[in-house]
């Protein structure tokens, strides 16, 4: 794997050469494939190894360093420490353990269970047994086949091989992740459909936001609360206190994900909470609104803050300015703060119908730097028709 690259002391919010390093990292799928398949061989060999080579679900061969591994006579524990390289992510150095027992006269089944620090299913609508841990489809059968290969001998003399993936101090980890929002309580997922992690690829956040949406269908919600983070998230729960919790996912940049997931899942009403920056980019039309992909478009900024009679000047330094917090800003100071974040919600309310045409509704709650409602547009009380 490549090796990762510093970032510079200073680099502009928008500039998109930014380097944020590079080196790839594992899932906590791959991980626990890994430790699960050093204990097996512990069980084969009557001692576990300190490296273990895998195949991950994306057929790759990658040997993995092995820990703290043990022994006891049907009994064997190995444990591997998640490398997510340059990815920022919750669970870097977890300590994925697996414990494997042999079961004489099983009838050479694989059994997978979660331990400790490995989150419950507590909703229906992930594709998961409520109940059961919170181990996905892809990382459970790659899991399953690894043990199968390093197990075959037991397997092949009908003892069936149990195995039990914990992660210590799991329950704190899932704090920073979705999982409690999604029903996954008492620690973290294991997951990873390829078992590589790539450096910011945001590819996990996606995912949970899709499965959140998912989850909310699956329960019967017919509304769904997108927002750009948690200060808005607290603003629309507050403003929207009849919507089951559930019904709120904060989509951080992924308009595009969230929308067409909450299309194709036929919700009729889709209500965006957002500051004036993710306000503007959304009008614009962006897909993903994070700070590295585009800057916001000052121009519309501009024409908003005309349009609600902001002073020419006001406009002619608005138009220079870097971020769209400086014309919310000196636009408040002349009072004319609901005004202006009416004219960009109407914007963005328009963008979003043209993009993802569709029979539900459309709510826009524009909410300032404290997470305090300023207004909220209605699709059908704009006075311009929205439908394309």
């Amino acid at each position: 794997m490549a090796a990762g690259h510093a970032l510079p002391d200073k680099v502009r919010k928008g500039d998109a050469k930014r380097d944020r390093g590079n080196r790839t990292g594992f899932s906590t799928g791959a991980n626990s494939a890994a430790a699960a398949a050093a204990a097996t061989l512990g069980l084969v060999q009557g001692e576990v190894p300190d490296a273990v080579e895998c195949v991950l679900p994306n057929m790759m061969r990658v040997r993995f360093a092995v820990t703290d591994g043990h022994v006891d006579g049907d009994h064997a524990r190995a444990v591997s420490v998640k490398d997510a390289g340059d990815d920022p992510d919750a669970t870097h150095g977890a300590h994925l353990t697996a414990d494997v027992c042999r079961i004489p006269g099983g009838g050479g089944s694989v059994i997978l269970k979660g331990g400790p620090g490995v989150g419950v299913v507590t909703r229906p609508g992930l594709g998961l047994d409520v109940g059961g841990p919170a181990i996905n489809p892809v990382p459970r059968r790659n899991i399953v086949d690894n043990v199968r290969a390093a197990g075959a001998p037991i397997l092949e003399a009908g003892d069936s091989l149990e195995v039990t993936i914990s992660v210590p101090g799991g329950e704190e980890m899932a704090k920073k992740t979705l999982n409690a929002r999604l029903g996954i309580l008492g620690g973290i997922s294991i997951l990873g459909t390829t078992g590589i992690v790539r450096p910011y690829s945001t590819a996990a956040f996606r995912a949970s936001v899709i499965q959140a949406i998912d989850v909310a269908a699956n329960q019967g919600q017919t509304s769904v609360v997108f927002t750009t983070g948690g200060r808005t998230e607290k603003c629309a729960m507050r403003e929207f206190p009849q919507l089951d919790e559930a019904c709120f996912v904060q989509m951080g940049d992924f308009v595009k994900a969230a929308f067409t997931t909450a299309v194709k899942q036929g919700m009729q009403h889709i209500i965006v909470g957002a500051m004036v920056g993710k306000l503007t980019k959304i009008a614009q039309g962006l897909s993903v609104t994070h700070a590295w992909r585009e800057e916001v478009d000052r121009e519309l900024i501009a024409a908003a803050a005309a349009e609600v009679g902001a002073p020419p000047d006001l406009v002619a330094e608005i138009r220079a300015a870097e971020t769209a917090r400086f014309a919310a800003e000196r636009l408040a100071g002349l009072g004319l703060a609901a005004a202006f974040h009416r004219a960009l919600a109407a914007r963005a309310i328009r963008s979003l119908r043209q993009r993802y045409p569709g029979p539900h509704r459309l709510t826009v709650l524009a909410c300032n730097f404290e997470g305090v409602p300023i207004v909220t547009v209605n699709e059908a009380d704009l006075t311009e028709p929205t439908h394309a």
